[in-house]
């Protein structure tokens, strides 16, 4: 009798493994499918993100299209700075005026800083009232963000309009303040003359200037609001040296400084403005009392320090108000 051996029982093999002479399966799994780019998927939807900056162009077309804004909010905050105060408008030509027979007292009379300086008063009255334009500026740039974040973070719109406002609104303070300068003027016998005229385009490469620095702080105090706080004494150093109350020529005559320090102290900026302010309104101040080519320094800064401040501040134009 013959026996027969069985095969062995067929054993299932673990999970995940092939059976002998087979591939193994393979897995299925929804990391596995492709997934599809979002910035395509926005794009071909017609999605963008929000509060992204736009091209430089761009930029400028909106701020454009929006200068009715920035007039209305310019004479909003001008009529607004002293209505708390009994006597108004007034101080915006009290405190130029009161800053002036200060330094008058000090340099004046003190220091005796009009030795050489004809017509000392028309001259120190005339710097002062310049450079309290730049001054007021450059400060109030410095809070252009930080003092409108309920504005910045509510509605949409080129936060470079915030800084050129505040500049607009010191360039119509100063018109303010020129009627009483000039009314001074008159009154300390300079009358007017056909180089009055050359103060439009002194004052508006001023303003050019004050709003390209004004651009530029705006910026950095965004993001390091302590900068408004050191800008008083950085801007109480850059008067003494743009020659407000003393004159830069004097200086260069009396040879106690190399060449180089004089023509870094004439080419300074608001030196620039308050020279080519004085030459416009005294008629004492002649030519021979400007530095080289001031009108090319004086349209060189003003386009300069426009230029690179509305690109500098552009380029953060998407982080304003986060954070």
């Amino acid at each position: 009798m013959t026996t027969q051996t069985l095969p062995p029982p067929l054993q299932k093999p673990p999970p995940g493994e092939a059976p002998p002479g087979e591939a193994p399966p393979q897995e299925t799994s929804p990391r596995a499918a492709p997934t599809e780019d979002l910035r395509e998927l926005a794009r071909r939807h017609g999605l963008t993100v929000s509060g992204a900056r736009p091209s430089l162009p761009a930029y400028a077309r909106q701020i454009w299209s929006r200068r009715d804004f920035i007039t209305a909010f310019a004479t909003a905050r001008l009529t607004a700075q002293y209505s708390q105060a009994r006597l108004g408008q007034v101080w915006q030509v009290m405190t130029p005026l009161l800053n002036a027979a200060v330094y008058y007292l000090i340099f004046g009379v003190l220091m005796d800083a009009e030795d050489g300086v004809a017509d000392y008063v028309p001259f120190l009255i005339t710097g002062i009232f310049v450079w309290t334009f730049t001054s007021n500026t450059i400060l109030a740039g410095t809070r252009a963000i930080s003092g409108n974040l309920g504005l910045v973070r509510a509605l949409h719109f080129p936060r470079a309009s915030l800084p050129i406002s505040l500049s607009l609104q010191q360039l119509q303070q100063l018109l303010l303040s020129l009627a009483a300068l000039v009314m001074i003027l008159l009154a300390l016998g300079e009358f007017p003359t056909w180089s009055w005229l050359l103060a439009v385009p002194a004052l508006l490469c001023q303003a050019l200037f004050n709003t390209g620095v004004a651009l530029v702080l705006a910026r950095l105090a965004a993001r390091t609001p302590d900068i408004s706080q050191l800008m008083p004494f950085v801007l109480r150093t850059w008067m003494y040296a743009s020659g407000a109350m003393w004159s830069i020529q004097n200086l260069a005559a009396s040879g106690r400084f190399p060449d180089g320090v004089v023509l870094a102290l004439q080419c300074n900026p608001a030196a620039v403005y308050i020279d080519l302010m004085r030459f416009a309104l005294i008629e004492s101040y002649t030519s021979a009392q400007l530095p080289p080519h001031v009108w090319a320094l004086a349209a060189g800064w003003a386009l300069l320090a426009f230029g690179g401040g509305l690109i500098w501040f552009w380029k953060a134009e998407e982080t304003y108000g986060r954070g």
